[in-house]
């Protein structure tokens, strides 16, 4: 599993570990940060020395955390998000721990590895039964039952979709509010 990553043919050490991706993953999750802020944060997070060529870099560090595949537009499931690595910590370590006897908390583990644990959590822990109940609602295909439950389960069920507004559309929005509200 890869421990560096290739910035115009120059190869620049990372920091593999799932801790450091998950931070960089939720800190793009902040929609109180801006754009170059959350590209800082992969930057400063990701790379052990800072490469010259930022954008690229940038790139570069996006790829390594789709696990080595290049970043694809949205291909419009139209379901959205369905889980939080904040929101959802306790459930996911749980499921670790359930399916594949890991405690996260103590364990040293390559991002890549993670990955591929993750996408392997069993069906029957919380946090898969969780994500598929989010599905059915989003997706419409929830039974009486099944929607019943979301209500009791309230704001666990929230997973809002990332503002990815720029700082500029959200300063016109901010203005136009204050002019409503005649400040």
């Amino acid at each position: 599993m890869p421990t560096a990553v290739l910035v115009n043919d120059k190869e620049y050490g990372i920091e593999p570990d799932f801790r450091t991706c998950i931070r960089i993953i939720l800190a793009f999750e902040d929609d109180g940060l801006a754009p170059i802020e959350k590209k800082a944060v992969l930057i400063e997070n990701l790379y052990l020395e800072q490469p010259d060529n930022l954008p690229i870099a940038f790139s570069q560090g996006i790829k390594f955390l789709n696990g080595g595949e290049d970043a694809k537009e949205d291909e419009g499931s139209g379901v959205g998000r369905l889980y939080s690595f904040q929101k959802d910590a306790n459930f996911i370590f749980a499921a670790f721990r359930q399916t594949h006897g890991i405690d996260l908390e103590n364990e040293n583990m390559h991002w890549w590895k993670f990955l591929a644990l993750f996408a392997d959590l069993g069906a029957d822990t919380t946090f898969c039964n969780l994500i598929n109940l989010r599905k059915k609602i989003k997706t419409g295909t929830a039974s009486k039952e099944e929607k019943a439950t979301a209500r009791e389960l309230g704001d666990l069920m929230d997973i809002p979709e990332p503002d990815t507004r720029t700082l500029e559309e959200k300063e016109i929005e901010q203005e136009f509010m204050r002019q409503i509200r005649g400040i």
